[in-house]
């Protein structure tokens, strides 16, 4: 591939990424998306900054968000080829054409690594770098914008270097492995292993700075393009039959049940994935929990707080539950569109339920949370869990990853989450769990629940006429 011919699948995939987007969200909807990142995060960094938080937390707190941002765009673009089928249709994208079109595989994943940086440089992270603008004046944006973008490409280049070492089978796995211990172990032994990053550039520019930065990014997009088996193809899988086996595990399990649990225990990860994405949750929560109190010097009361944050665990277990699922597979067979919700919120109670609640009691033993404190917590948890699983079942339906780009969607749905959980998480830092309190919090869990309900309740008709029209 030439000069040339790169240049031309550059703007090609840079076209087909907008038009992508624009088709699934609406071309108006998606634009507009942008513009609401840029609005509501300058009023919450102008939020944080009123409550003591200091620049140095806010720009590092970014720089972590937008490198999990960036290895979660490359696994999208690579790993989820059948979900993205699923989704799509039968698409074909410019970075998998090697097969059929006389181009270096190789050079097409570093076209595509560009791409990614450029694309998200523009629509994401360009309004990130806006709303910091009342913490650190307009004159720090140019700088901050440039480190943001070496931070997504560094995240890329790191899902990319691990893919490429998944096509080498069992070796390449293990290699892989053995690097992140080692990364692992440097970091707990004190090496500064940040200085290679380019939070390290934004904080200290200079020419050591530079070269470490060049140094990560170039070494890990180096690992990933030149060690991708272009050959591997992955290995076929098979199965035995298990639905009776599940059928039997869950008392009075109707069929739409069963196959949504076999969906996520087929896919890659299993159920393995919705304890990871909770747990994350978890790490977030944990990470909250000490920064209010180290700002603020005050510390929340655990089991609200946690009952609150990990209640959006159910945004996650949802969003597996349906990842593999499609309404339009259901018009062949004579099943109720009632009938497929019921299965997906009976999945979430049975998948979800002991993922946070365990997740749950894990908080309130290593915190020590009061007897009060433990069950408004535990109050809040069900309640707002609940509650969320309601507004993502009405505000989304099957397809809870439009909530992503869908600027209109994720406005409404990201008011919605205010609502439930604002007030308890407000109230953990301003007062103590009495056990006159811990009735008002579960009168207040009460009430989302009965939100959630209501919202599911209103999604069945609301969804069936999309499915007819």
């Amino acid at each position: 591939m030439s000069g040339s011919d790169a240049w031309t699948y550059f703007q090609g995939m840079l076209r087909e990424e907008w038009r992508l987007h624009a088709n699934l969200f609406g071309g108006a909807r998606f634009a507009a998306f942008p513009v609401f990142v840029a609005l509501v995060g300058g009023l919450t960094v102008w939020a944080l900054t009123r409550t003591g938080t200091s620049t140095g937390s806010l720009v590092l707190g970014v720089h972590a968000l937008v490198a999990l941002f960036g290895l979660q765009t490359g696994a999208v673009g690579f790993v989820t080829r059948d979900a993205m089928r699923d989704l799509l249709g039968d698409v074909t994208l410019l970075v998998f054409t090697s097969r059929t079109l006389p181009v270096s595989q190789r050079r097409l994943l570093a076209v595509f690594l560009a791409k990614d940086a450029v694309y998200y440089a523009a629509l994401f992270l360009a309004p990130v770098t806006v709303a910091l603008a009342p913490a650190l004046g307009v004159a720090a944006l140019p700088w901050l914008w440039a480190t943001l973008v070496c931070t997504f490409t560094l995240g890329a280049a790191a899902t990319l270097a691990l893919i490429a070492a998944s096509t080498h089978g069992r070796r390449g796995k293990l290699a892989a492995g053995l690097v992140a211990v080692l990364l692992g172990l440097a970091v707990a032994a004190g090496v500064p292993v940040l200085d290679y990053t380019p939070i390290a550039l934004y904080e200290t520019p200079g020419l050591a700075s530079a070269l470490g930065t060049l140094l990560s990014i170039g070494a890990l997009a180096a690992i990933g393009v030149g060690t991708y088996d272009t050959e591997y193809v992955r290995p076929a899988r098979t199965a035995e039959s298990a639905y009776y086996t599940w059928k039997d595990r869950i008392p009075d399990a109707d069929s739409l049940l069963v196959k949504t649990l076999l969906d996520v225990a087929r896919s890659a990860g299993g159920f393995w994935k919705v304890g990871l994405t909770a747990g994350i949750v978890f790490a977030v929560a944990y990470y909250l929990v000490d920064l209010v109190d180290a700002l603020v010097g005050v510390r929340p009361t655990p089991g609200v707080a946690f009952g609150a944050i990990l209640s959006l665990t159910a945004f996650t277990t949802y969003n597996w539950l349906t990842q593999y699922d499609d309404m339009d597979f259901y018009l062949l067979y004579p099943t109720r569109v009632r009938d497929l919700f019921r299965a997906k919120r009976q999945g979430f109670l049975v998948v979800g339920g002991p993922v946070a609640l365990l997740l749950y009691a894990a908080a309130v033993v290593l915190l020590g949370a009061t007897h009060a404190d433990a069950v408004a917590g535990l109050a809040i948890l069900c309640g707002t869990g609940l509650y969320l699983f309601g507004l993502t079942v009405y505000v989304a339906g099957f397809d809870p990853n439009e909530l992503l780009f869908d600027t209109l969607v994720f406005a409404l749905y990201t008011g919605g989450i205010i609502v439930g959980l604002v007030p308890p998480l407000v109230a953990s830092i301003a007062f103590d769990v009495t056990p006159v309190a811990a009735f008002a919090y579960a009168g207040w869990a009460v009430v989302l629940a009965a939100g959630g309900h209501l919202a599911f309740q209103r999604a069945i008709p609301r969804w069936r006429q999309e499915l007819r029209a």
